[in-house]
């Protein structure tokens, strides 16, 4: 692809005299090899920018990579023109429709022209397909389904009964989406009654599901995750929740039940939600956080139990002085001491 091509189908600006440069590939900048295209979006990376062996590199404009034989591609968001790059280079892999000979389905499922249903998969009653769906081997399909068009299914993964997975979704091995909520009442005997879970979960357009990841369906009513939303792998979302647009739930999140999630919401690694808790459009918690309460909408959250983020920046830095903090106290201490029990003198009488 020549460098004009790629420029213009990535939002980036060159030099016109390298427009007929040829571009072979994308790659990261520790990677990238003769003829491909890197980037440099971090300052951390930028001693990197002296040894890469590639042709082009995205860059800010304003930064100088002091390489004269390297050709900028000016960017707004170097990383995002990247991705557009290898979106380009590398385009999502075409497939060849058919049902596997070992494929189980239930007769009153129809099954389009232009789907793959590879060997050992299992798909219940009623359940509907849309066009050009992708399901790996060994994926297991309750009754009452309804799957959209171009989603793809990796292998190990259970959508359990009356779920609903809409367009474009991609759910990784060994996801589960749709299992029993954690729900129990004790009885009198102070013993466990399973409440029966008879929700569902729906999973809106352009939602990715990592790998590991487990969706519990509601008792009554639905869990929800709405359009373009990306999950870990290894997240937990627990029942009747509600995750709102484009948020970003990175690995070993865990959603207690009922909990509400804005849009646009990051939860870095290891975040905890409490049960019934309303988190705001474009919150951000770091990583390891927790909260049990609700969060206003732009707030960036910290720590355990989680508060506003540079407050706990300030607690962190006086929590690592103090061991030197308690020295200081008891030395101040003693020295109190010595002056409260030090004989009067005519000084302290006046």
């Amino acid at each position: 692809m020549k460098l004009s091509e790629l420029a213009a189908k990535t939002g980036a600006d060159f030099q016109p005299a390298d427009a007929d440069l040829e571009i072979t590939g994308a790659a990261a900048i520790g990677e990238a090899k003769s003829g491909e295209v890197t980037f440099l979006s971090n300052p951390r990376y930028t001693p990197h920018v002296a040894l890469t062996h590639a042709a082009a590199i995205y860059d800010a404009a304003n930064v100088d990579v002091g390489r004269p034989d390297l050709t900028v591609l000016r960017a707004k968001d170097p990383y995002l023109a990247s991705t557009r790059a290898l979106i380009l280079f590398y385009p999502r892999a075409q497939f060849d429709p058919g049902v596997h000979s070992t494929a189980a389905i239930d007769e009153s499922t129809p099954i389009p022209k232009d789907v793959f249903i590879g060997g050992q998969v299992a798909i219940g009653r009623d359940v509907r397909l849309g066009k050009r769906v992708r399901i790996h081997p060994n994926v297991t399909i309750y009754d009452n389904v309804t799957i959209g068009d171009e989603t793809e299914i990796h292998s190990g993964v259970a959508i359990r009964e009356n779920c609903v997975i809409g367009e474009r979704v991609i759910i990784h091995n060994n996801a589960v989406v749709g299992c029993d909520g954690f729900g129990f009442a004790r009885d009198e005997e102070r013993r466990w009654l399973k409440i029966p879970q008879v929700g569902r979960v729906v999973i809106e357009d352009d939602v990715e599901i990592g790998a590991g990841t487990t969706i519990d369906k509601s008792s009554t009513g639905e869990t929800r995750i709405k359009r373009g939303t990306k999950l870990d792998n290894l997240v937990q979302i627990g029942h009747s929740c509600t995750i709102g647009e484009d948020s970003l739930l990175c690995a070993q999140v865990g959603l207690a039940g009922s909990s509400r999630i804005g849009d646009r919401v990051i939860l870095a690694g290891q975040v905890g939600i409490a049960g019934h808790l309303t988190i705001g459009n474009d919150v951000v918690l770091t990583a390891k956080s927790a909260t049990s309460h609700d969060v206003p909408a732009g707030k960036v959250i910290s720590g355990i139990p989680g508060f506003d983020n540079k407050d706990w920046l300030r607690s962190t830095a006086v929590f690592r002085r103090l061991g030197e903090l308690v020295r200081t106290i008891r030395g101040l201490e003693k020295r109190l001491d010595k002056l409260e029990t030090a004989p009067r003198t005519a000084q302290w009488d006046d």
